[in-house]
């Protein structure tokens, strides 16, 4: 089979583009893989979780019996041991679960060294 002359220079073309075209669009025009999409999306569910179960932390914190001794005893903590405190004061571990989501205890810490007594 003879292809025309003219021919080759279009397909040479048409693959240059597409390299340029994907170059640009994967450089510069946010483009990204299917793995790159599902990684992002786990990363903002898993933020989303936090950002909802973190109040909730807060929330069971003040509502301990002794909140006053243990608000004491946080802000006496390094800033590095405050989501340790919170995670073994068990109120960042949520019903039906046996230990914190990730992240949240930090969260929580955040949120509760804010609080005044």
């Amino acid at each position: 089979m003879k292809i025309p002359a003219e021919t080759k220079p279009a397909i040479w073309g048409a693959v240059g583009g597409a390299v340029l075209l994907a170059t640009v669009g994967f450089a510069w025009g946010g483009w990204v893989t299917g793995g790159t999409a599902h990684q992002m999306a786990m990363k903002e569910a898993d933020t989303a979780v936090v950002k909802v179960l973190a109040p909730i932390c807060v929330d069971k914190f003040q509502r301990a019996p002794d909140m006053a001794a243990n608000l004491t005893a946080f802000k006496a903590a390094s800033s590095y041991q405050q989501a340790t405190f919170i995670s073994d004061g068990g109120w960042a571990t949520m019903v039906g679960s046996d230990k914190p989501y990730s992240g949240t205890a930090r969260a929580c810490a955040e949120m509760v060294s804010k609080l005044t007594q």
